[in-house]
């Protein structure tokens, strides 16, 4: 037993009572159709149930927490998962915090940096700092904060003395003052915040909802009559005169109000006239809710962000900037690719002067370890400076891998969701070795994966099947490579011999004749390139990651054709060609909903009919049931118990927190009087928890909901269930739900879709499927634009735009455009090289 995990009849969600034996100390993979139930043995049952042991170990375990439904797990070991979920959404967390690489500089820094002289202008060596010379008094500048000083070996003037907090952004001694360390000052967007040509009454002020409106203008009306002047909430805002516009647009604390009135004093209370300013209520509310990314979406229209003008987007302090180490300032490191980075820590002991080489080597080596391991995982093109925020499911998920190869854990059981997820070819090649080694340390290493050189590197493949849903949760095979070569049964098996290919077109499509050309992109890492982008054809852009591909596509293309308005400012010189689409639509993998309250079925608005249908019916009619009531996002209907959610939270202090079924409603969101409405046999809770498949056939004479299931069908989610939280879904499925939509929108073509690595989390049987649906898109007259990395998709695209050739600085250039025969005959293209293989 102690060299096997043993899993006896796991019937989690779609499992059919399976049972197997899983080697330890192993490199495994899980594969199957998209919807299976890879996740469901690995998250739901195996990950699980080490969690509640743990949890029971400790005398934390409660009645309330469920047992996955598993009839006997013997010989599981500790586990840690990870999954793709970006966890750190503060504006304030970077890749240097996360990976705590920044800390390290922030010793390396205060330690070992030189300064120089603000009064003779004479260096300040480390050797000084270290003396016993050292001069520390304390005094307060007028931010509050304590400050310790030294005092110069030449002209003895007294200097701020640096510590590590000084050269933090998330503390208050070393954040730049003007932007409070987030490196963007804000500020207010007037052409989306105020409409001049109205009044205030009829809804000048975009943000305000007919309550704010009253409440407001009554105070703007009593502040006009504090300070002496009328205040009309009736005319045009264009009609009002400075003090008026200044009051309404800045508050009565602004100078460019109260300059007006140097010997009144101010109101104390909103009833008097005591008002901040839209402009400033704005900014207030969005600082205050920095962290709460659905309310700076909501208000996001409303504000333009700038670099920082005080610390240029470095986010320090001015004497935090000022220290030098290696001819390099923490700043200029910070903005360094992780390649870079590892060059100048390899040089930096040649720098320094020669007492503190021996000192300072410890912490280089622990620092150059964790930039190894960051390189090793195929992250090496990303800066310490990069916003959390900004990263993909996939590199954040790598991050965390990075991290847990510096732990040296064994006789662990580590789950992985699809590593290789935003990875060219090359970087997979990389991680196999990586996630080797951990396998070697003595750690049994589980991989959820459809890439296809992960599993051909698999000491033991897990195929689950045949199908998705209700038609999968079987173990089609398990064992080594050749067995599920021979297995006739596994579709993954036939695709891995090549009995099954994802065929090349017979013929390219030379498109329409019109292009898209953008001339000298130099956003990012971009190098001044000039793309041409051919209309009416499948394009791929293809390259390692960190290239510049999502940079051209998202961040100069589509935010220009979006809202043609913009400037292009230093982005690029111009883009045209956008007269000959109608319309362009993005797909991204961002997550549909940040709350569990959002779905498949409210995201495609599939469930407004589906609510529509319910308050029709004769029970419906007879109980004075509306479609609100049919909602279990607001009152009236939904338990309120619950919320509506089903679920219960109950928080675990250091473990995530685990969800119990409401005791009320038992999970099913609404009330019993809501529950007796039937749709041939079925409540408006078995509907949200059928998969979208059998609503397809439960819902089959109802053409509007039959028509947005099918869509969903189509792109290869046909597995979900409709009330699935867009909490538990996979960036790639979150994708496909937004595709989806966007398929059902009527379009006369001539549409430029630009969509985010859409295989992601695909098996190779879906992927067939989907560019399927991408072709139909490009032979109804519009231009498909996808970014990826997955071969098979590349090799079936009309045109190839390869960007290169490493990322970070190292890339932004374009290596090789055309077909894909011609890309794989490119001597420079990566891409060209692995595609040689699948092509020929």
């Amino acid at each position: 037993m102690k060299d096997y995990i043993w899993v006896e009849g796991a019937r989690e969600h779609n499992l059919k009572n399976i049972s197997l034996k899983i080697p330890k100390n192993k490199l495994i993979v899980l594969t199957g159709l998209s919807g299976s139930g890879k996740s469901s043995l690995a998250f739901d049952t195996l990950q699980k149930e080490c969690q509640r042991q743990y949890m029971e170990s400790l005398g934390m375990i409660t009645e309330n927490i469920n047992k996955p439904n598993v009839r006997l797990i013997k010989g599981l070991s500790p586990s840690i998962s990870v999954n793709q979920r970006v966890l750190n959404c503060s504006p304030r967390s970077t890749v240097g915090t996360v990976t705590e690489i920044f800390t390290y500089l922030r010793v390396l820094y205060a330690r070992f940096g030189e300064r120089y002289c603000s009064n003779c202008g004479e260096k300040i060596t480390p050797s000084f700092n270290q003396s016993g010379e050292d001069y520390n008094d304390s005094d307060n500048n007028g931010d509050g904060l304590e400050k310790k000083f030294i005092l110069c070996p030449n002209c003895k003037n007294k200097i701020f003395e640096l510590g590590m907090s000084n050269f933090s952004f998330n503390k208050p001694e070393g954040a730049c003052p003007k932007c409070m360390g987030l490196g963007k000052i804000s500020k207010v967007n007037m052409k989306t915040l105020l409409n001049e040509e109205l009044s205030v009454l009829d809804g000048a002020v975009s943000i305000w909802c007919s309550a704010e409106i009253k409440r407001f203008s009554s105070t703007l009306v009593n502040a006009g009559k504090y300070f002496g002047f009328p205040f009309d909430p009736s005319i045009p805002v264009k009609d009002y005169n400075n003090i008026q516009k200044n009051l309404l647009l800045y508050g009565i604390y602004d100078i460019r109000f109260k300059k007006n009135f140097p010997n009144i004093d101010f109101p104390k209370s909103v009833d008097n006239g005591r008002f901040d300013g839209i402009v400033n209520i704005v900014l207030r509310r969005y600082e205050e809710r920095g962290d709460d990314i659905n309310y700076r979406k909501k208000i996001s229209k409303l504000i333009i962000e700038d670099v920082c003008p005080d610390c240029k987007g470095s986010r320090l302090r001015k004497e935090s900037r000022e220290v030098i180490l290696g001819d390099k300032s923490i700043t200029e490191v910070s903005k360094m690719s992780l390649y870079e980075l590892m060059d100048w820590i390899n040089e930096l002991p040649n720098k320094v002067i020669p007492k503190c080489r021996l000192i300072i080597e410890q912490t280089l080596s622990n620092l150059r370890e964790r930039v190894r391991r960051l390189i090793d995982v195929g992250l090496g093109y990303l800066t310490m400076g990069r916003a959390s925020l900004t990263l993909s499911a996939g590199e954040y998920q790598r991050l965390r891998l990075a991290s847990l190869l510096g732990s040296g854990l064994t006789g662990v059981l580590y789950v992985l969701d699809e590593p290789t997820t935003g990875l060219h070819q090359r970087d997979t090649d990389r991680l196999i070795k990586v996630l080797k080694q951990l396998r070697d340390l003595g750690n049994t290493v589980m991989v959820i994966e459809h890439d296809t050189e992960m599993m051909k590197a698999a000491d033991y493949i897990i195929d689950i099947g045949p199908g998705a849903g209700k038609k999968g949760g079987n173990v089609i095979i398990a064992g080594t490579l050749n067995d599920v070569l021979n297995c006739n049964e596994s579709i993954t098996g036939r695709f891995l011999s090549g009995k099954e290919l994802i065929e090349i077109p017979k013929k390219r499509l030379l498109g329409n004749g019109k292009f898209i050309r953008i001339k000298g992109a130099r956003e990012n890492n971009l190098k001044n390139i000039n793309v041409n982008i051919p209309l009416g054809v499948f394009v791929a852009i293809t390259g390692v990651s960190g290239s510049g591909k999502s940079t051209l596509m998202f961040d100069i293309l589509a935010k220009f054709a979006q809202n043609s308005s913009s400037q292009i400012g230093n982005k690029c010189d111009s883009i045209t060609g956008l007269e000959y689409i109608d319309k362009v639509i993005t797909i991204n993998q961002t997550a549909i909903g940040r709350t569990p309250r959002s779905n498949a079925a409210t995201y495609t608005e599939v469930f407004n009919l589906i609510r529509d249908l319910f308050s029709k019916l004769e029970y419906s009619r007879k109980n004075n049931l509306k479609p609100k009531h049919f909602s279990f996002n607001v009152s009236g209907g939904r338990c309120e118990k619950c919320q509506g959610a089903g679920v219960l939270m109950i928080p675990m202090h250091f473990l995530p927190d685990e969800q119990v079924l409401c005791p009320e409603c038992h999970g099913k969101r609404f009330q019993k009087k809501i529950l007796g409405a039937k749709y041939k046999d079925k409540t408006i809770s078995d509907v949200l928890n059928m998969t979208i498949d059998e609503a397809i056939l439960l819902f089959e004479n109802e053409n509007k909901i039959k028509t947005k299931l099918l869509l969903m069908k189509k792109v290869g989610i046909g597995y979900l269930q409709l009330g699935q939280p867009a909490t538990t879904l996979s960036g790639g499925e979150a994708q496909r739900i937004k595709l989806a939509k966007e398929l059902g929108k009527s379009s006369k073509g001539h549409t430029l879709y630009i969509i985010d690595e859409p295989t992601t989390g695909l098996h190779p049987q879906d992927v067939k499927q989907l560019i399927l649906v991408l072709q139909k898109l490009v032979s109804n007259n519009n231009t498909v634009i996808v970014i990826e990395h997955n071969l098979e998709v590349i090799k079936v695209a009309d045109w190839i735009i390869d960007l290169g050739p490493e990322g970070g600085d190292k890339g932004g250039e374009i290596v090789a455009e055309g077909t894909p025969e011609e890309i794989m005959h490119s001597p420079k293209s990566i891409t060209g090289m692995c595609l040689r293989k699948k092509i020929f």
